[in-house]
């Protein structure tokens, strides 16, 4: 239930804005003393920060001791703090601003463990000044009685979520609802939703199980994608005929001669969209919706990595876009912001600046979320009139970026040529010759490691370890043949991708070629396991949390193996991307960490959930019997309320704690000893 906001009110202003002007960071330790584990990974004292449509008022997700997080909006102008939503027994999780008088939100536990969550955030939409908290959609596990909901607002089940959308002169909202069938997602619904009285009308679909939707720039239904035997289709609602036609179709995994990817409409209805159009990378493309093709010319190109990104707009105008290379920045297409982002580094030049404008654009205010390789993300308030900076508070100002390590965005060939970036991050007083971490992201198509503040690298870095985070192939975001090239090469070409990577850094002079640990969670938990199998000679440890241990268990379908991937993903995405069950079987059996369980001798710490649903806890507890049975030195840690990764930062900083542990007595400190 909701707590009264009066027992928030006198926590809030003293430390949020204007005259006060929090330190960004708080630095009671030396530089040269080790930074508690917490201060990497307790949860965020500061979140989500998200100027109003008018720019006249800031909203923020807040905390205080022993208070789960809260819902500050400030008036600008007198610099004036509400708590408009605070609870007793959840934390305010995302939201956005409906209009400039009214905020949509839902809900979390932070202190909850995922095997105790059954997942059902709720929505509430509230008025800027704290008043009408309307509660909209019930929460999975906690049912209102009859009594409780009579003469309030009807509310929407559980399975209905919001979605990022841009702000409306009314009160309404789109929301989906997804509808499952056990682990598959049979179709999401879109719900129009009135966030004062909750009057609700479900969209019509198009043909096919869509999977997703897109509003165009007036907040309204405009596109939408269809999923079906490996095959993705874009529908259009045409609002010349309020029909919906098909635009496109293209292989949902695997390669395609022509996939697209929606990224927003521009004021004048232009559709902008990610594509390839016969390059090597994607870049940001309009779309000609008549003749159903992607335009010529790019509107940005990023060379050497794939357009990741969004648009920045206001009402009237596409002001640029926010993308994500070897680090996240804003280019800008407007000559006036280009000024502002100029005037901005100049006068914050130690941090990159990412620079958010009021919708409407009338503001003389912009938000500036500042980060750097030590600094972890913080927020100000800019005036692009006076030219007067306001902190607001940073996301971790328990970090000193004094104790933190340096980045660097380095490449290297891996032995058939192909070129791989990786993210190298050094203590503060990095010598030569260090003990190092090869640290593999998980996925494995996702995009790797950028340049800017992350809780792992900077906590071995702050241990005195060297990180090398390769973007190995596979890795998304950098191309079509740096794709291609991890197709069927888990434990293969993407194994040696790592292996390479390391080597030179040993040849650098980076690394020690005597104290080199591999680890990583997830796909780079298998690739840890691989790592000790296929060279054991380069790495003397592995730390695998959450990893898979063989390919086969990803395909089964039993209580106790089935993971939460979904039946189009097995019969479509897998055997194209990792290997067929029958035709590579030979190759699954011999990149099966489980089958080469007894090549692997060097000292191994595993960690897994208990309630892990992407790579079940059965994956841990079949490979610890087989390894164990030739290596003894093995150390086992079951978190039993947890899932594919650790949520409680009591966990975490347990974890870490572990590892920490670990790594000193067989690369660090303690090597040897």
């Amino acid at each position: 239930m909701p707590s009264r906001r009066a027992l928030l009110s006198g926590l809030v202003l003293t430390t949020l804005l204007a005259g006060a002007g929090p330190a960004v960071f708080a630095a009671p330790e030396t530089a040269d003393a080790r930074p508690p584990i917490a201060s990497f990974f307790e949860h965020s004292t500061f979140g989500r920060v998200a100027l109003s449509p008018s720019g006249k008022y800031l909203a923020v997700r807040s905390s205080a001791v022993k208070r789960h997080d809260f819902l500050v909006v400030i008036e600008l102008a007198s610099s004036k703090a509400t708590v408009v939503a605070a609870f007793d027994d959840a934390d305010i999780d995302d939201f956005q601003w409906v209009n400039d008088e009214r905020l949509l939100f839902d809900l979390s536990d932070k202190q909850t463990g995922q095997g105790d969550t059954r997942y059902g955030p709720g929505l509430y939409a509230v008025n800027r000044d704290g008043e009408r908290l309307d509660q909209l959609v019930t929460r999975y596990g906690v049912q209102s009685s009859r009594a409780e909901l009579l003469g309030k607002i009807p509310q929407q089940p559980w399975n209905t979520f919001m979605m990022s959308q841009r702000p409306r002169k009314d009160d309404f909202t789109y929301v989906t609802q997804p509808v499952w069938s056990g682990e598959d997602l049979r179709f999401v619904n879109l719900i129009r939703l009135n966030t004062r009285t909750g009057a609700a009308r479900q969209m019509p679909r198009p043909d096919g199980a869509v999977r997703q939707w897109w509003l165009d720039h007036g907040g309204e239904p405009r596109l939408a994608a269809s999923s079906k035997d490996g095959t993705t289709t874009l529908h259009y609602l045409d609002p010349a005929t309020s029909a919906w036609r098909t635009l496109t179709s293209f292989a949902t995994y695997g390669v395609s001669a022509n996939p697209i990817s929606p990224v927003g409409f521009g004021p004048d209805g232009t559709l902008y969209v990610r594509a390839h159009n016969g390059r090597d990378t994607k870049g940001l493309y309009t779309f000609d919706l008549k003749a159903g093709k992607v335009n010529p010319e790019p509107v940005l190109v990023t060379k050497g990595y794939d357009f990741d990104g969004r648009l920045v707009v206001t009402k009237d105008k596409v002001l640029g876009v926010r993308f994500t290379t070897d680090a996240d920045s804003i280019e800008w297409f407007e000559p006036g912001m280009k000024t502002v982002q100029d005037k901005l580094d100049k006068l914050l030049p130690a941090t990159m600046n990412l620079i958010s404008v009021p919708y409407n654009a009338d503001s003389p205010w912009v938000l500036v979320s500042s980060y750097s390789d030590a600094v972890p993300m913080n927020y100000n308030l800019y005036n692009t009139e006076t030219g007067q900076i306001n902190k607001i508070g940073s996301s971790r100002p328990s970090i000193n970026p004094a104790q933190m390590g340096r980045q660097q965005m380095v490449r290297y060939k891996a032995r058939d040529g192909l070129e791989i970036p990786a993210l190298l991050t050094l203590p503060r007083k990095a010598g030569k010759n260090l003990p190092m971490v090869v640290l593999v992201h998980g996925g494995p198509w996702v995009d790797g490691a950028s340049w800017g503040w992350n809780p792992h690298s900077q906590f071995l870095a702050s241990r005195g370890y060297a990180v090398l985070e390769p973007s190995f192939r596979g890795t998304t975001g950098l191309g079509s043949a740096h794709y291609r090239a991890s197709f069927k090469q888990w434990g293969l070409a993407m194994q040696n991708d790592i292996a390479d990577g390391t080597r030179w850094a040993i040849a650098q002079g980076y690394a020690d070629p005597k104290r080199i640990c591999i680890a990583g969670a997830s796909y780079g938990g298998y690739a840890t396991l691989m790592g000790l199998v296929n060279d054991p000679d380069l790495f003397k440890c592995g730390v695998d949390w959450v990893g898979v241990t063989d390919i086969n268990l990803m395909y089964a379908n039993n209580w106790l193996r089935s993971s939460d991937m979904d039946s189009d993903w097995k019969q479509y995405g897998m055997p194209e991307l990792i290997g067929d069950q029958v035709k590579d079987a030979a190759q699954l059996k011999a990149t099966s960490p489980i089958e080469n369980a007894a090549r692997i001798t060097q000292p191994l710490l595993l960690a897994y959930g208990g309630v892990d649903r992407r790579v079940p806890l059965y994956h841990g507890q079949k490979f610890y019997d087989a390894v164990t049975r030739t290596n003894k030195n093995v150390q086992w840690i079951e978190y039993p309320e947890e899932g594919h990764g650790w949520h409680l930062p009591k966990n975490s900083i347990d974890f870490w704690g572990k590892v920490e542990a670990f790594l000193d007595k067989n690369i660090g400190p303690e090597a040897g000893k």
